[in-house]
């Protein structure tokens, strides 16, 4: 995501980099870059001018012409700009109240059923809530089968009424079922609409007044670009809702639509959907979203992600394994498990600063993993508990069971040694530091 707009802007800065001295004219000449690559983003005119207005007014009122580095005090300030473009800090939905009451709108197309059954699981796994789903698209066919299977597929409960067409009475009768079943937040999906359909925006604003959500979140294709942000003001303007989703912000190579809606509709992006799978959902951390668009990564998003899958007595058994030199291919493969958890492994690399652009033109799929986990699966259980014992007819074996090659079994046992003898360095290095000398507690 954002791949053009990183390229363009670090271009831009390069026009500082190179020059000796930093007048006003040079800084003149970065910004206008700046602006043709907000441009290029397919940012609004109108926002991509006052954002370059902003940045030179901070950049000649903090003296830039005479900082020490004056290219990286440009690249702090526009990354500060960039994160209050984009709202400045993350704002979580309103799930209070019993039930928490989110109406989904949007376009049809834009992704609204599939974000409700990501959020629901989101909010059963990382809140601990117990939601209900409310199919109360009574239009388009199959969208009540839809959010049953994507119910199914999460373990959420999923509530219709095949055999009425009013949107506002399935709405408030699934809110009465969640009241009698215990269900803390209520999700209702509802039929996509074009804001100049007049008796469609009447409709959903009908079930906005009879249930009184918590909030209403407008749900729009980041791919769109410019149009998603004129289509969230449209509905902005009909149904004044309380935040925006963004989906498929992983095919979004330009990030117009993040860049500009919030300007445009003062609401903030609360969630981005990052892929297909069902937990490819994220909250949209303006500052973390500036760091990954001018090439800083973003650690703390991964430290979040690998401690969404940290278990800590997994840990401590894993602990014990690596200083008595007991770590094997079982415990290997439960590590490799973790990581396939935690997201596309190209996003998890491009959140670590300067991994991103070395791996732009790398294509690493989600199967990056397929043959070592091919190679494993194809040894014994008493070859994965004692890897010592793998001898060359033993490694024979497991080539031709994982359709692999001799070398590439040979290449998979070497780096497992050389992985333990790293980990056995690192388990013992708190006991090294505590026997030396000004070191003891």
């Amino acid at each position: 995501m954002f791949e053009n707009l990183s390229d363009r802007l670090e271009r831009s800065f390069k026009i500082l980099k190179g020059q000796g001295k930093i007048t006003e004219l040079n800084v003149a000449e970065t910004l206008k870059e700046v602006r043709r690559s907000l441009l290029d983003a397919d940012v609004n005119y109108k926002i991509a001018k006052d954002f370059t207005n902003r940045v030179k007014e901070k950049a000649l009122g903090m003296n830039v012409l005479t900082a020490v580095k004056p290219g990286q005090m440009m690249v702090k300030i526009v990354h500060d700009e960039l994160a209050e473009l984009m709202g400045g800090r993350h704002v979580e939905v309103d799930i209070k109240g019993n039930p928490a009451i989110i109406l989904m709108s949007g376009l049809q197309g834009s992704g609204k059923t599939t974000f409700s059954g990501k959020f629901a699981n989101l909010l059963k796994n990382k809140k601990g809530k117990k939601p209900l789903l409310v199919a109360c698209d009574v239009y388009r066919p199959a969208a009540i089968e839809q959010l049953k299977v994507l119910g199914q597929q999460i373990e959420v409960p999923v509530y219709s009424d095949e055999s009425s067409k009013d949107p506002v009475k399935i709405a408030q009768d699934a809110v009465k079922f969640a009241k009698s079943n215990g269900n803390d937040v209520v999700i209702v999906d509802t039929a996509g609409r074009l804001a100049v359909d007049e008796q469609m925006m009447k409709e959903i604003a009908a079930v906005k007044g009879a249930i009184n959500p918590n909030e209403t979140l407008f749900v729009v294709d980041a791919m769109t670009g410019q149009d998603a942000v004129n289509t969230a003001k449209e509905f902005n303007d009909r149904l004044d809702f309380d935040g925006v989703i963004l989906t498929k912000l992983d095919g979004d190579t330009r990030g117009g639509a993040a860049l500009s809606i919030r300007t445009v509709v003062n609401k903030p992006i609360k969630y981005v959907g990052t892929g297909e799978k069902l937990d490819a959902l994220d909250a949209f951390h303006p500052e973390r979203m500036a760091d990954r668009i001018l090439g800083m990564g973003d650690i703390v998003s991964l430290v979040e992600k690998a401690q969404e899958q940290f278990d800590a007595e997994e840990a401590k058994k894993l602990q014990k394994k690596i200083s008595r030199n007991q770590f094997n291919f079982n415990d290997f493969l439960s590590q490799i498990q973790q990581i396939k958890k935690m997201g596309n492994i190209k996003d998890l690399a491009s959140m670590i600063p300067g991994v991103g652009k070395a791996l732009k033109d790398v294509d690493i799929d989600d199967d990056a993993f397929k043959g070592v986990e091919a190679i494993i699966y194809s040894m014994t259980p008493k070859e994965r508990e004692n890897p010592d014992i793998i001898n060359g007819s033993r490694r024979m074996r497991i080539a031709k069971g994982s359709g692999t090659t001799v070398q590439e079994v040979n290449r998979l046992l070497k780096q497992f040694e050389e992985s333990k003898k790293m980990m056995k360095m690192l388990s013992g290095g708190s006991k090294l530091m505590r026997r030396m000398p000004g070191m003891r507690r």
